[in-house]
């Protein structure tokens, strides 16, 4: 009998501590940070990057079930090359943009410090364009962007303490739409675009690090 309760007593305590993090009323704060940069090997290219910062806070609304959001901005910006003769010019562009980012999340146990979670998100990103010249200086708006998507990726969270989270999350299932006004909102047709993508690289996942209160 006193073996049978000190088993009852060990697995309660497991099951406490596997949920501690993602039990209902506790909060979890973190986001992403993505930047890349491209360069041409042309003679005099300069790089074209992109960079977000999105802050995210969620609440579990109950056991294992957090919704939230993020808010951020992003950044990007390619560059415009000379043209053969060094006189004319291809204009490139800089775009800027507000970045909301909505998501639900469920987990699930594996262990002790270890959690399977699937994220749905709604990424959307409401953006402003300026033309950038050959020597890469900015200059007039040329337009704005809106960009919607759907995302459902699946991952994985290691929990070294009860309020750190370090995640490795993989693309999944992901849709995304691009669409282009000029600077008198008017429809530019064939620079927006529709894109549907599925998979998940296991040698390239998204790592980050989430903090429960």
């Amino acid at each position: 009998m006193k073996k049978l309760v000190l088993s009852l007593v060990a697995v309660s305590a497991f099951a406490f501590s596997t949920q501690a993090q993602t039990e209902k009323g506790k909060i979890i704060v973190g986001g992403n940070v993505a930047f890349d940069t491209q360069k041409s090997d042309a003679a005099g290219a300069k790089s074209n990057s992109n960079f977000q910062i999105v802050p995210s806070v969620g609440y579990f609304v109950s056991d294992n079930i957090a919704i939230g959001t993020g808010i951020g901005y992003g950044y990007s910006k390619t560059n415009g090359t000379a043209g053969a003769d060094n006189t004319t010019a291809q204009f490139g562009n800089k775009n800027t943009s507000f970045v909301v980012n909505p998501f639900g999340r469920y987990y699930a146990n594996l262990s002790e410090s270890f959690k399977f979670f699937g994220q749905l998100s709604v990424p959307m990103a409401f953006g402003k364009d300026k033309a950038v010249d050959a020597a890469g200086n900015t200059g007039a708006k040329t337009g704005t962007t809106t960009e919607i998507g759907v995302a459902l990726s699946p991952g994985f969270a290691f929990y070294p303490t009860k309020k750190i989270g370090i995640e490795f999350a993989l693309n999944g299932l992901n849709y995304n739409t691009l669409r282009k006004e000029g600077v008198n909102d008017e429809k530019l047709k064939g620079q927006g675009y529709d894109e549907f993508s599925f998979g998940a690289n296991f040698f390239s996942p998204k790592i980050g690090v989430q903090f429960h209160f």
